[in-house]
């Protein structure tokens, strides 16, 4: 099939990768969003999924409107059999939709109905999922509720970060996504409508939302930290500090702390909760790198009396 790829972050580059390498199908153009500031200097940058079309030779198509007219008719004069999207980051409108003849297939990294909207990743480590995966599905103009084409299951591991799972998510997915676009073109493949139960949402989580509230119990902090890392990124408040605080251990044998309370030793960095303390990994200071935690404490010379909030 003729195809246009949409997408714009690093985790949709495996899909892409896989329709440019395919037999099977051409990628005749890719639809991502427009240059956007990068880097310490803020200059705009072409997204991760622009410069592999660049260095394929695929031709980028990056509207400030991709629902306008202009941009409609443009998309129409390429005649796609089908668009597939991984993360492309803007709502399809209708006339948009209506261009290829078999429709917009979205990759998306969760067990629909589960997890419908922005960060599925994420919503499924915070609320402490043992499975999630990932599904291709027919867009409508609805969010993610369009009928289903396959899955793929992925473990959540005790450890994985947001990052970590969507890296691996983004492997599995790429495959079910060039299956589906094989299914499609050989009419071997049939789209099933979601089920009515189990519907839940998942919208972007913004930076004062990875703010790190301590009076919750110490596995839902965990997990919070956990979801968010590497981006938007956990962080606190340390004295008058904005610090970025990495994934945490629960150490389940030290007394209870106050929530936001802080204790340093030689074993390490521990903050109470609304349960169990934890123990700090990584920390990260206005305008310095990732450090051990023990290391910034002891340079930061933090007493009991400083607390985080």
């Amino acid at each position: 099939m003729r195809l246009i790829f949409a997408g714009t972050p690093e985790p949709a580059l495996p899909s892409l990768q896989r329709l440019l390498d395919s037999p099977r199908h051409e990628v005749i153009a890719v639809l991502t969003r427009p240059d956007a500031a990068a880097g310490r200097r803020g200059k705009p940058a072409p997204s991760p999924v622009a410069r592999r079309a660049l260095d394929a030779g695929i031709p980028v198509l990056r509207p400030a409107r991709p629902n306008s007219p202009e941009f409609v008719a443009e998309l129409a004069d390429l005649a796609p059999d089908c668009c597939a999207v991984v993360a492309y980051g803007a709502l399809l409108g209708a006339p948009l939709l209506a261009v290829p003849a078999h429709g917009w297939v979205n990759l998306h990294f969760s067990l629909l109905p589960a997890w419908r909207g922005a960060a599925p990743v994420q919503a499924a480590i915070a609320a402490g999922d043992a499975v999630t995966g990932a599904t291709t599905f027919l867009i409508e103009p609805s969010l993610d509720s369009g009928p289903v084409y396959g899955v793929v299951t992925e473990t959540v591991q005790p450890t994985d970060t947001a990052g970590d799972l969507l890296g691996r998510l983004s492997i599995s997915g790429a495959g079910l996504l060039e299956a589906t676009m094989d299914g499609i073109a050989e009419g071997t493949l049939t789209a099933v409508p979601q089920p009515a139960d189990g519907v839940s949402l998942a919208p972007k989580i913004t930076v004062e939302q990875a703010r790190i509230t301590w009076e919750l119990p110490a596995h839902v902090v965990e997990r919070r930290i956990r979801a968010v890392t590497p981006n938007p990124g956990a962080w606190t408040m340390i004295a008058d500090l904005r610090v970025k605080v990495g994934p945490v251990r629960i150490d389940e044998d030290a007394a209870p702390l106050p929530p936001g309370a802080i204790t340093v030793d030689r074993t390490g960095v521990r903050v109470g909760t609304g349960s169990q303390p934890v123990v700090l990994g990584q920390v990260q200071p206005p305008g310095k790198k990732l450090m051990n935690a023990a290391d910034w404490a002891r340079g930061a010379r933090l007493d009991e009396t400083v607390a985080a909030s």
